[in-house]
């Protein structure tokens, strides 16, 4: 349990800070997150509100003992937080996302977060077999 938290709590810290490049500044994914839940009539909204909903899970099942309903809430959860970043990768060239303020973040919040999934199977596994 003690090293499921530790990667969640990397990815969740690396997904706040991927950097979004804008014209003047770059924008704190967070940030964009909440300022596009409130931008109505765009597309964005709805995946920002996804993946408000998916940290809201996250942190709702944050020390809860995984059984299969949680174990299935936890996969939901990373498709939930990646659809507004597959959402931006979508809507502006790829070009626009090579630099290491974007790159970096992204991967450690992808691979943190999975690891964080197979303990937390790992955990769900050891379960059953005790019971």
């Amino acid at each position: 349990m003690k090293y499921l938290n530790i990667y969640r709590i990397i990815s969740i810290v690396a997904y706040s800070v991927i950097i979004l490049k804008g014209q003047m500044v770059g924008l704190p994914f967070l940030l964009w997150l909440v300022f596009t839940v409130f931008y109505f009539g765009n597309i964005d909204q709805l995946f920002a509100l996804l993946a408000v909903l998916g940290l809201i899970l996250t942190a709702r099942n944050w020390n809860k003992t995984r059984t299969q309903k949680i174990l299935l809430i936890d996969f939901v959860c990373v498709v939930l937080l990646a659809t507004p970043i597959i959402g931006r990768l979508n809507a502006v060239p790829l070009s626009m996302f090579n630099y290491g303020a974007f790159i970096i973040p992204v991967a450690v919040f992808v691979l943190c977060y999975l690891i964080s999934l197979a303990y937390s199977c790992k955990q769900y596994l050891v379960i059953q077999r005790d019971a």
